[in-house]
């Protein structure tokens, strides 16, 4: 079998499974508030859940109750070991563009229990082609055996940017239920 029929054939049947997949993530979470906890013993479980997933705490104030991370880069789907990107259009996605996330958690006091919310935020790499028309656009060098680096002219560099894309209700509920597993 030739090239172009594999790739036809693997082609249909993952959009086949894309198909079939059911969305678990139809009702999302807004905020958890477990029953009997501390502000310390909340704030602990969300660094560790936020851990496991592979983002790096930027700041966390437990007199604020207040945790938020470094933006971490979209897995890519041979990066079997990252969760961050929860749902297939989320998955793809991050395969197609260079997206980030980051994670903000807030406690709060609700009556007589301690609610934790959960804020993730999205960007997408704008890298636009120079407007010159020159053949200069991106240029690709090597300068070692078998590594290439990127080389842009300085409009490029200057016209470089984080989008925001908004949030992303899919990644805060995955985070939320993790959080309420640990408690």
């Amino acid at each position: 079998m030739n090239l172009i029929k594999q790739k036809f054939i693997v082609s249909i049947l993952m959009l086949f499974a894309a198909g079939c997949a059911q969305n678990k993530y139809a009702k999302t979470i807004d905020q958890l508030c477990p029953d009997s906890i501390d502000k310390v013993k909340a704030l602990t479980i969300s660094e560790k859940v936020l851990s496991d997933m592979h983002f790096r705490i930027e700041k966390s104030d437990i007199d604020a109750g207040y945790i938020r991370t470094i933006p971490l880069t979209g897995a890519q789907s041979f990066e079997l070991w990252r969760n961050d990107n929860v749902g297939s259009f989320n998955q793809m996605e991050a395969n197609l563009q260079n997206i980030r996330r980051s994670v903000e958690i807030n406690l709060t006091q609700q009556e007589n229990k301690i609610c934790i919310n959960c804020q993730a935020n999205v960007q997408r790499l704008s890298m636009p082609h120079s407007q010159t028309g020159s053949n200069q656009d991106i240029v690709m060098s090597r300068e070692q055996r078998s590594i290439y680096k990127f080389k842009l002219n300085p409009d490029q560099k200057a016209s470089i940017k984080w989008i925001d894309l908004g949030r992303d209700n899919q990644l805060e509920t995955e985070i939320l239920k993790r959080i309420e597993k640990k408690l």
